[in-house]
C-alpha cells in the first residue's frame, strides 16, 4: 500500500471518529440529557399540578365538621424570569425585597427548570390583583389549591391539622413534592392516605408574556385529580362542643366512649385552641405562639398525659382481689381514720366502719384497699410478693393499661404499670415487700394512666368484662368497613360475676341514700342510673387532681366516661358533676338542672397561673 493510501485511511478514520463523537454528543444532548428539552418545553408549556380537594370530615350524625376553601400559591420557575419591577411586585404581594431575594435564591438552588413555591396561601384579593398584572412578571404563575375550613372552633386535638411536608417525608415518599401539604396530627394524619386524594396535572400553552393561551393538545396529556375520601368520625359534635364549654378555664381532659363499639364520642383536652389558627399564612406564627404557651394547648392530654388514677383505681383492685380469692363480698375491714401498719399510715376520710367490699367502693375506703392489696401480694399461692405483683400486672394490663391501646390517633402514650422488675431497680432485688408498694392500692405511687385508658377501663366494666379498641373513625367513603381490629372483642382476665359486684358498689357510690357516705352523689341523675367512682390524685406540685369515671345507664350502657381536672381537688367537687352533665347531654340532649351547668362552666381553675397569649 502506498503512502497516499495510508494517509487517506488515516484521514478517513479521523473523519469517521469525529462524526461518531458528534453523533454520541447529539444522542447525549437530545436523548439522554433532558435539560435542553426541558428548557425548550418550559418556554411554551406550563405544567400545573391539580391538587385534589381533601376529603371532608363529618361527625357521627353526619354534621359537617371540616371542609375546604380556595387558596392560591405563587410559583416561580427561575430560568424563565426576566427583568421586572421588584418594587411593584413586592407591593402587590406585601412582601419585602429581602424575602424576594431569599426565595429566588432558594428556588434556584432547588432547580432552574422546575417550578417551586414562592409565596403560599395568598388571599383571593391579592390573587385577583396579581392576576391582572402577571404578564409583567415572567417566570411567576399562580397555582390554586384548597386549605382546611372548620365548621366550629372545637375538637382541634381530635381533628388535627395540615401542614407542609418536611424533608424526611420528601426523602421517603414518591408522592409528595416540595410545597405539598400533609396531615400533621389527629385524624388528618392517621387517615392521610384516604383524605389526600390523588394529584393530577394540566398542561397549558403559554405565550412570550407568560399568559396561558390554552390547553396543550386538547388535554391529551392531562391527568385528572381525584378528590380525597370523605370520613364519618365517631365524634358527637354537640357533645364535643359541650365538653369544651364545661372545661373552659380548666386543665385536663374528658374522654367518652360508646362501650358497645369502642367509638370515641368526645375527646376533650384543655387548654385547647381554635383549629383555624393553624391554617393560612399565619400558621407558622400562630404555631410558635401556641408552642410557647406555658399551658401547652398543643399537648393532647387525653392521649399523652400520664396521671395517677387515684381512688378510681380501687375498682380494679377490688376486681383483682375477688378474682384471686383473697377477699369476697362478705370480707370486712375496719377503718380508724386510715390504714395503720406499725409506724406506717395511709389516711382516710370519715365514714362508717367496718365496710364490706361493695360498701368500700361506695365510701371509697383507703384502709379497705390497702388491706386487700397486701392480701393480694402476700397471697401464699405465690413464692414471693414480686410474683404476685406480676400476676396483678397481668390483670391490670388486660383492661388496657400499661400499653398503647393502638387507637387510630397518633402520639398515644402507654402509661406505666410497674412490675417486680421495676421495683427490683429501686430496691435491692427481691428484698422489697408488699408494704413498700402499697400506694398502688389506692391508685398512687408509680402507676401512670392516660384519660383514654381510664375511659377504656370504664367501658370494659360497663360491658361486664370486655372492650373494643377505642377509635375515632366510623366510616370511610369507598371502603366497605373500618379496620377489623376495631371490631375484635378484647376480653379481660376478670370473671364477669366479680365485675357485677364492683358495679353494685359504683351504683351505690352515686345513688346511695343521703347520709350513707356515698362519695359521688354529685353525679346522680333522676332519670338515669349512673354508676361511677370518684378519685382524688395527690399532686406534689399543688392542689390535688379531681377525677371521676362513670358509665350509664347501668343495665344498658351507652356511654362510658373519664374526667380528669388538674388541681380540681376532690373528685366529687368538679369531675363528677362534669361527667353527670356530659352523660345527661348525650343521653337526653338536655340539662335538667341548669345551676349545675352554671356551677361547672363558670369555675376558673387556672386563674392567676398564667395569662394566655392572644
Amino acid at each position: 500500500m502506498d503512502i497516499y493510501a495510508v494517509r487517506r485511511n488515516i484521514v478517513g478514520g479521523i473523519i469517521i471518529l469525529v462524526a461518531l463523537l458528534f453523533l454520541v454528543k447529539l444522542f447525549s444532548i437530545q436523548v439522554l440529557d433532558k435539560s435542553y428539552q426541558l428548557s425548550a418545553d418550559n418556554n411554551v408549556l406550563r405544567r400545573i399540578t391539580q391538587y385534589p380537594a381533601r376529603g371532608l370530615i363529618y361527625d357521627r350524625d353526619s354534621n359537617l365538621v371540616v371542609y375546604n376553601q380556595a387558596a392560591y400559591d405563587i410559583m416561580v420557575t427561575p430560568n424563565r424570569i426576566q427583568k421586572f419591577d421588584t418594587t411593584e411586585f413586592c407591593n402587590i404581594l406585601d412582601i419585602s425585597k429581602s424575602y424576594l431575594k431569599n426565595k429566588l435564591d432558594s428556588a434556584k438552588n432547588y432547580s432552574y427548570y422546575k417550578p417551586s413555591p414562592f409565596l403560599k396561601l395568598v388571599s383571593s384579593k391579592t390573587y385577583a390583583t396579581l392576576q391582572e398584572k402577571l404578564y409583567k412578571f415572567q417566570g411567576f404563575f399562580v397555582q390554586p389549591r384548597t386549605v382546611r375550613k372548620y365548621e366550629d372552633s372545637v375538637a382541634a386535638h381530635a381533628l388535627g391539622y395540615v401542614g407542609e411536608v418536611n424533608d424526611k417525608l420528601l426523602d421517603t415518599s414518591d408522592y409528595y413534592k416540595s410545597g405539598d401539604y400533609v396531615g400533621i396530627s389527629g385524624i388528618e394524619k392517621s387517615y392521610e392516605r384516604y383524605l389526600r386524594g390523588k394529584k393530577g396535572v394540566k398542561m397549558y400553552l403559554v405565550d412570550v408574556h407568560n399568559r396561558i393561551k390554552g390547553s396543550y393538545k386538547d388535554g391529551k396529556f392531562d391527568e385528572k385529580a381525584e378528590k380525597g375520601s370523605n370520613i364519618i368520625s365517631t365524634l358527637s359534635l354537640d357533645l364535643q362542643r359541650y365538653g369544651e364549654k364545661l372545661m373552659q378555664n380548666k386543665i385536663g381532659s374528658i374522654v367518652a366512649l360508646e362501650p358497645k363499639t369502642g367509638e370515641i364520642l368526645t375527646l376533650v383536652s384543655t387548654p385547647n385552641y381554635d383549629p383555624e389558627r393553624l391554617v393560612g399564612r399565619k400558621r407558622g406564627q400562630n404555631y410558635q405562639k401556641l408552642n410557647n404557651d406555658t399551658l401547652e394547648p398543643l399537648f393532647n392530654r387525653a392521649l399523652m398525659a400520664s396521671y395517677p388514677p387515684g381512688s378510681t383505681f380501687k375498682v380494679m383492685n377490688a376486681m383483682i382481689g375477688l378474682q384471686e380469692g383473697v377477699v369476697s363480698t362478705r370480707t370486712k375491714f375496719g377503718c380508724r381514720g386510715g390504714f395503720y401498719y406499725g409506724n406506717f399510715h395511709v389516711g382516710c376520710h370519715d365514714h362508717k366502719s367496718p365496710t364490706n367490699l361493695i360498701e368500700s367502693i361506695q365510701v371509697s375506703c383507703n384502709a379497705y384497699y390497702c388491706n386487700t392489696f397486701l392480701r393480694t401480694l402476700n397471697n401464699p399461692d405465690y413464692k414471693w410478693p414480686g410474683e404476685a405483683l406480676n400476676q396483678w400486672e397481668t390483670y391490670v394490663e388486660s383492661f388496657g393499661f400499661g400499653n398503647r391501646l393502638n387507637i387510630d390517633l397518633p402520639n398515644e402514650l402507654p402509661g406505666l404499670v410497674p412490675n417486680s422488675t421495676y421495683y427490683d431497680n429501686i430496691y435491692p432485688a427481691g428484698r422489697w415487700k408488699a408494704l413498700n408498694v402499697v400506694s398502688l392500692a389506692i391508685g398512687q405511687g408509680e402507676i401512670g394512666t392516660t384519660p383514654i385508658q381510664m375511659a377504656n377501663m370504664t367501658a370494659a366494666i360497663a360491658n361486664r368484662g370486655h372492650y373494643y379498641t377505642p377509635h375515632i373513625v366510623k366510616n370511610i367513603e369507598g371502603e366497605e368497613t373500618i379496620n377489623q381490629r376495631f371490631k375484635k372483642k378484647k376480653e379481660t382476665k376478670i370473671d364477669s360475676s366479680y365485675i357485677e359486684t364492683v358495679i353494685e358498689g359504683m351504683d351505690l357510690a352515686v345513688n346511695g341514700p343521703a347520709g350513707s357516705g356515698s362519695t359521688a352523689r354529685t353525679a346522680a341523675l333522676d332519670s338515669i342510673t349512673v354508676c361511677g367512682k370518684t378519685g382524688t390524685a395527690e399532686n406534689p406540685h399543688g392542689k390535688d387532681h379531681s377525677i371521676f369515671i362513670a358509665f350509664a345507664p347501668k343495665n344498658d350502657p351507652k356511654i362510658a366516661i373519664a374526667v380528669y381536672i388538674e388541681n380540681g381537688g376532690f373528685g366529687a367537687t368538679w369531675a363528677a358533676p362534669t361527667a353527670k352533665l356530659m352523660i345527661e347531654k348525650y343521653l337526653n340532649n338536655k340539662i335538667s338542672v341548669k345551676w349545675w351547668e352554671k356551677y361547672v362552666t363558670e369555675k376558673n381553675l387556672i386563674k392567676g397561673r398564667h395569662e394566655k397569649e392572644d
